[in-house]
């Protein structure tokens, strides 16, 4: 998590990117916003309404049930590509401190520091990972499931943190490749007992068979894991593909001013989303199987996001409308552990509002209880935001 006290370079007297990115902290909390209620909102609304757009709106919160894609699906690997993007920044002041331009530079004794800080994170990750799917509720060893999307999100940026520490630019492209072409060629052409090479279905994929074969405990879908052991391996790309877009913006250059940065990640993302849709056509756009289309076209959207994000915010200047996902994006990890259940937020919004709610029109009722809840916790992230209390990991 980023600290806000650091000031923001103004956009029209620098060349080169500010020590930090306040459009970063803001598209992390759009992207979590989603997950903490505002889908509640929109499912809400769209009931009540029967309103077309809110109705399509809806329908996009919610996970696409095999191939195919919604914005819901795109929600995690934006946060995931978000960490990489971070990346450059906290590893390359590390390197500026010992003196050389890039991380892959570090003498041996600094990189031993950052292995440490790497190894550290993501365990702590991979057992917030763990609470979440209900460990303290411990209902033997065969109910616990042991993969988790904070675990994937530490296992993921852990290895693409390893390649970025190592490679230059060149080496780190040749990684990304071979991950995605080598993830797609297994997936092809390796057999899977009982059902044959190829086979891209829940039962029949590889990635489910290697779930089957090495995840302990419980399977999410019983038979497959959305986040399971095999579809780390693309989600590495997902982090690489965030690692090589703050590089570039971070990059330094008279001829690169912030606008054209800002342009030139809308496009890349723009040629992504048409490779993710060619590479459909043979190798599915599929969320659960964490596909090499879906990395290709997700990863795009994210480009995508982030130049708009980075334009209206770092660029222009136009700031104030961002602020609270601001607040939402610095405490992240705090507000997805807390509506995974650790915290009970309709019970505190009932309390404060469910008497006024209750004399409303009934079918506006859950519409006004989803937005109380919205409250509660915007409330609670600003109480932590001005008071400078973020959750580092």
């Amino acid at each position: 998590m980023s600290n806000l006290s650091t000031p923001i370079a103004n956009p029209e007297k620098t060349v080169s990117k500010p020590a930090r990115l306040l459009s970063l902290d803001a598209l992390r909390g759009f992207d979590m916003f989603w997950i903490m209620s505002g889908e509640r909102v929109i499912h809400a609304v769209a009931k009540a309404t029967g309103w077309p757009v809110f109705v399509w709106m809806s329908g996009q919160l919610h996970h696409t049930v095999w191939n195919g894609i919604t914005f819901y699906d795109m929600i995690f690997p934006l946060f995931l590509f978000i960490a990489g993007v971070s990346m450059p920044y906290s590893m390359g002041s590390k390197a500026g401190k010992h003196g050389v331009a890039q991380p892959y530079l570090l003498p041996t004794a600094a990189k031993k520091e950052v292995y440490v800080s790497m190894i550290r994170r993501a365990l702590i990750l991979l057992f917030l990972g763990m609470v979440v799917n209900g460990l303290f509720k411990f209902n033997g060893y065969e109910n616990t499931r042991f993969a988790s999307v904070l675990g994937r999100i530490g296992l993921a940026w852990f290895f693409a943190g390893i390649i970025y520490l190592h490679f230059g630019t060149r080496g780190q492209i040749v990684w990304f490749a071979f991950l995605l072409l080598g993830y797609w060629a297994a997936m092809e052409w390796i057999p899977v007992p009982g059902y044959g090479a190829g086979v891209l279905t829940m039962n029949g994929s590889l990635e489910s068979y290697i779930d089957r074969l090495l995840l302990p405990g419980r399977l999410h879908d019983k038979v497959h894991d959305p986040e399971g052991v095999l579809s780390t391996i693309p989600a590495i790309g997902t982090a690489m593909l965030g690692i090589f877009t703050g590089q570039f913006l971070k990059y330094d250059n008279a001829k690169w001013p912030m606008w054209k940065k800002g342009m030139g990640v809308f496009a890349a993302g723009v040629v992504l989303i048409g490779l993710g849709l060619l590479w459909n056509v043979g190798f599915p756009i599929n969320k659960r199987l964490w596909s090499s289309s879906f990395v290709l076209f997700v990863g795009g959207w994210s480009c995508v996001f982030l130049s708009v994000f980075y334009l209206i915010i770092d660029v222009a200047g136009w700031r104030k409308w961002a602020f609270p996902f601001v607040f939402i994006g610095v405490n992240s990890i705090v507000i997805y552990l807390a509506s995974e259940g650790m915290v009970d937020f309709q019970h505190t919004a009932n309390y404060f509002f469910g008497g006024i709610i209750s004399h409303l029109s009934q079918n506006w009722q859950p519409v006004w209880s989803a937005i109380s809840v919205v409250f509660i916790q915007l409330t609670l992230l600003y109480i932590l935001y001005r008071n400078k209390i973020f959750l580092k990991i």
